[in-house]
């Protein structure tokens, strides 16, 4: 039965103390007011303080019994706009982002002029981007609010986004002129007019932009953004002299920014290396203590143009610096042999002479430091560890360290040599070596861990991390409360190489709920930013969010659950506490029954276990925090359990969710593609496999993992009967022009062995595809990849690995003789990479993973 609306003056005074009491996060006491509401038979049933009941009780995690409340309110008063408002209130808290703006949706069928409602109900939709729904209910603001400088702005936005540039200005344009009392040095004001000439500029009207900008210049106070605008608009719009003027002035502002010289190089419109170089010589004497002129030259000169007297002159004054980051201003030239030659020239020139007469050359008259040569073996250790020779940048790095054993650059960059010889044991351990000897530098400390974790030392990772995490709480639940990253996605990619496929999913989970509470935090900013006007500073902030997930962290934790996923559906996990069943002598009905009852029972036990470790945890940390308010309850996270993430009955359906960023976000990234094409091969969805691989070969027709995708697409096609006469035609047509020379996997198999012969990685891919289509050429297709011939090309540490893993799996059919005979061979050419060690050389007999110390 419904519950009259209207409430007594005393329930009515204690319903508004429910409604402050949860602004306030009071949760308890406003269940105290509520309960002496509903205690009164009069409003036993009253619908919106069920609600308000509801709501506090989904605040403090009763989210069930939220519900029940919400639900039983809103059937007891299905007019109150109160009603709707909360249970969309309840719906936003779960996420449910479109159930919870219908619900605003019926909430202002009652009450269509509700501010509030309003309010949220234009957050949910720009939140989830429906931005013709957000223009509506903005305008609706405006005619409600005209004025409030939030209606006017979040209207012109709404314009703004929907790329409607010309009423998007023009909104601002009559909001500005409201503005009659604009003072001085009004900041907000200035960011106004900054955001109003970037409308005026992604429309494309470059010419009212700089009239604009030359109109309000006063006005405007950050002077720096104002230059920047005003040299890039002149450059558009071909007013080189112009232009040319004011990057000079920016270059007196700051020389080290390098966007300020190629905007002078565009406006003297510099298309050779030597014209370029000419500005670099102008401002380098102008100003002789500046990086940039005297580093950027040696990306634009050529060995015949003077690369060697500019590298001389860089070189010399960086090491009598002692500059450690020396190497990283010189990598990008490692694209150039000859530039590398004339490097290595230089710096050979330099070691010997300092070691026999402490000068650079036997002609100089300055006598160099001796800390001059320390550099130099410093620089000499990064460089040839860059070419590949391990053993020359060990014996340079082991000479400086002879002459300065406490310096932690030494010591870094020999961990480094290490990484990329292929032992990550040893890399770790000259890590460890370094933190020790500045435990206060986090940066080491940081760099100490991700090694220790490649390592596979994931406990002493833990406590290397703990050094700088708050004490009391554990390091890894920490970070994870920090929002740590790259720890999350070393550790996962560590745990995934271990084969503790739980553990891993742990960590992408983890980042993957990252990931989303970062979108959430959008929520934060949408009435700040416009209240503040920091309107740029929003709009990219939008646009960043838009392609949130094109980060690097979130591309490499999918790229890792999505191969683990898929590993789990091609072998699941088998139960740990299996039992003989043939020696059980039950019958398979009482079998059936018996393993249900265990699989409950380990369930059960499971989930007790993870509480009661949460629990624990919980405990120590609140032990240091300081004394909460007891009327604001803390609500737990749900806590992820390893062993129920790795036993998921539908692994391609928790894939699947990782990938849909992934085809959405970047289309053009090869690996996206590889991804659902396994996916898919396993779902048995030809045309979306199809689709896979055409993307795929629109980006790169060469790659080998590609092949390997293509040959079993075909394969599959071939040899699966398809029922479907449309799915048949729409394959038949689109591989006949896919596919111009046939769609024979043999064929096309020996086609692509014929057009790389020479390439390793992709003499791989054609021997597995090979042995795939017939067993019986099993040992052609292992001869193809066992030699380590000099004329192969990409033949390193990761291709010679992914062969050895080949030749002892199923792919290449198993010959043991043959595994060990190519890994003796790689050792040889490798003989630091711990993939390719003896037994006798390991520790623990693993060459993957080595066990903590």
């Amino acid at each position: 039965m419904p519950s009259n609306n209207q409430l007594d003056p005393k329930e009515n005074a204690l319903f508004k103390r429910v409604l402050k009491c949860y602004e306030q996060k009071q949760y308890k006491n406003g269940l105290k007011f509520a309960k002496q509401i509903l205690s009164n038979p009069k409003f036993s049933e009253h619908g919106e303080t069920l609600a308000m009941k509801g709501l506090t009780l989904n605040c403090l995690g009763k989210k069930e019994d939220a519900y029940d409340y919400v639900k039983k309110g809103l059937k007891n008063d299905l007019k109150s706009h109160v009603c709707w408002h909360v249970y969309g209130l309840l719906q936003r808290s779960d996420r449910k982002y479109e159930e919870a703006i219908k619900c605003y949706r019926n909430a202002l069928k009652w009450d269509k002029d509700n501010l509030q409602i309003l309010r949220d109900l234009s957050l949910l939709q720009i939140q989830m981007r429906d931005l013709e729904g957000y223009r509506e209910t903005r305008y609706q603001l405006l005619v409600l609010r005209p004025i409030q400088r939030a209606s006017w702005i979040g209207y012109a936005m709404a314009h703004h986004l929907l790329k409607n540039y010309e009423m998007a200005f023009q909104v601002l344009e009559e909001f500005r002129k409201t503005q009659s009392d604009v003072k001085p040095w009004d900041y907000e004001h200035s960011e106004l007019l900054l955001y109003q000439n970037n409308v005026l500029t992604e429309a494309g009207n470059l010419q009212a932009a700089l009239d604009h900008l030359n109109k309000y210049e006063t006005h405007i106070l950050d002077k720096l953004v104002l230059f920047e605008t005003r040299a890039s608009l002149l450059l558009k719009l071909e007013m080189f002299e112009e232009a040319e003027n004011i990057y000079l002035k920016l270059i007196d502002r700051n020389p080290e920014n390098k966007a300020y010289y190629e905007g002078v190089a565009a406006a003297r419109r510099c298309e050779t290396p030597e014209s370029k170089l000419a500005i670099y010589k102008e401002i380098k004497e102008k100003y002789p203590r500046a990086s940039v002129p005297r580093r950027m030259p040696l990306i634009f000169a050529s060995p015949s143009q003077g690369f060697k007297e500019y590298a001389d002159a860089l070189l010399r004054r960086s090491l009598q610096k002692g500059i450690p980051p020396l190497f990283v201003m010189l990598k990008p030239l490692y694209q150039d042999a000859q530039k590398v030659t004339i490097l290595e020239e230089l710096i050979l020139q330099y070691a010997n002479n300092l070691k026999s007469c402490n000068k650079f050359h036997h002609d100089d008259d300055e006598t160099q430091n001796p800390t001059v040569l320390l550099w130099t073996y410093h620089l000499l250790a990064q460089h040839f560890d860059q070419i590949g020779d391990t053993v020359k940048a060990l014996d340079y790095i082991n000479e400086a360290l002879n002459h300065t054993v406490t310096l932690i650059e030494l010591l870094v960059v020999k961990a480094k040599i290490f990484k990329h010889a292929g032992d990550v044991v040893q890399a770790a351990e000259c890590m460890d070596e370094a933190q020790s000897l500045d435990t206060a530098d986090r940066f080491i400390n940081s760099k100490c861990a991700k090694y220790m974790i490649r390592a596979g030392w994931m406990t002493k990772a833990e406590v290397m991390c703990a050094k700088f995490t708050r004490e009391g709480m554990p390091a890894t639940e920490s970070l994870n409360e920090m929002q740590c990253m790259w720890y999350q996605s070393e550790c996962a990619a560590s745990y995934m190489n271990q084969g503790r496929y739980g553990e891993a999913l742990k960590k992408c989970v983890e980042i993957d709920r990252h990931f989303m509470q970062i979108n959430d935090d959008q929520f934060d900013f949408h009435t700040y930013c416009m209240r503040k006007m920091t309107l740029r500073a929003y709009i990219d902030l939008l646009r960043l969010e838009d392609r949130l997930k094109c980060h690097k962290f979130y591309v490499k934790t999918a790229t890792i659950a999505i191969s683990i996923y898929v590993h789990l559906h091609d072998h699941p996990v088998a139960d740990r506490k299996q039992k003989d069943d043939n020696d059980s002598g039950l019958s398979a009905s009482e079998l059936k029954k018996r393993k249900n009852k265990e699989r409950k029972a380990a369930k059960k036990a499971a989930a007790e276990q993870a509480a009661k470790r949460a629990e624990e945890a919980k405990k120590e940390h609140n032990k240091k925090l300081p004394p909460a308010d007891p009327d604001i309850d803390r609500v737990p996270e749900e806590t992820l359990d390893p062993e129920k993430l790795e036993r998921t009955e539908k692994p391609l359906d928790e894939a699947i969710k990782f990938l849909k960023p992934l085809l959405s976000l970047r289309p053009n990234d090869l690996n996206t593609h590889i991804l659902a094409f396994e996916i898919y091969f396993r779902r048995s969805k030809p045309l979306l496999m199809l689709q896979a691989i055409k993307k795929g070969l629109s980006i790169d027709t060469c790659d080998p993992v590609l092949h390997t995708c293509v040959i079993r697409f075909l394969k599959y096609v071939a040899s699966t009967k398809h029922d479907n006469p449309a799915v048949k035609e729409v394959l038949e047509s689109e591989m006949a022009s896919l596919f111009p020379n046939g769609v024979d996997p043999v064929v096309v198999n020996n086609k692509f062995l014929e057009n790389y012969p020479k390439s390793l990685p992709h003499l791989l891919a054609a021997a597995k595809m090979m042995f795939l289509l017939d067993t019986e050429t099993g040992e052609r297709a292992r001869s193809l990849v066992i030699g380590l011939n000099s004329d192969l090309t990409s033949v390193n540490i990761k291709s010679c690995t992914e062969v050895l893993k080949a030749l002892e799996g199923d792919e290449l059919g198993k010959c043991e003789k043959m595994y060990q005979d190519y890994k003796e061979l790689c050792h040889e050419k490798f003989p630091f990479a711990r993939a390719f060690f003896p037994p006798n050389k390991l520790v623990n007999g693993n060459s993957e993973v080595e066990n903590e110390p």
